[in-house]
């Protein structure tokens, strides 16, 4: 059972990676980098969508992992976006190094406490 600790342990790793992402533009002049931040937000929607809509109910039978797999391939697709976009904009010279790093540690910061919220707050359902 999750505590009040752990909320403020989740909520200070939060503030972090927010506070990074943020530097990363307002330090180097270029807010390309917050694109990041809305990559890394709308990454665990898929995986939570689709794992709602797998969800066998008693009376039916299993609809199969096909669209679970979806979920966590578009999952997959926005976490490797929100690495992959601030290393393009650097290789490509819009942003420099400092901003790109800043930017990606930041974000993982970010997911990682939105995904420890959903594994630590998570309710059991039970019949």
């Amino acid at each position: 059972m999750a505590g009040i600790k752990t909320i403020i342990g989740l909520s200070f790793v939060l503030a972090i990676g927010f506070l990074l992402v943020i530097l990363s533009a307002a330090l180097f002049h270029n807010y390309l980098t917050l694109l990041v931040v809305a990559t890394y937000v709308v990454a665990p929607l898929p995986n939570w969508i689709c794992g709602r809509a797998a969800n066998p109910d008693d009376f039916m039978e299993s609809a199969g992992s096909g669209v679970v797999d979806f979920g966590r391939f578009l999952t997959g697709f926005f976490v490797v976006m929100g690495i992959a976009l601030p290393t393009l904009l650097y290789h490509s010279a819009t942003i420099q190094a400092p901003a790109a790093v800043m930017s990606v540690v930041g974000g993982l910061l970010i997911y990682g406490t939105i995904i420890s919220f959903t594994l630590f707050f998570q309710e059991d359902q039970e019949f």
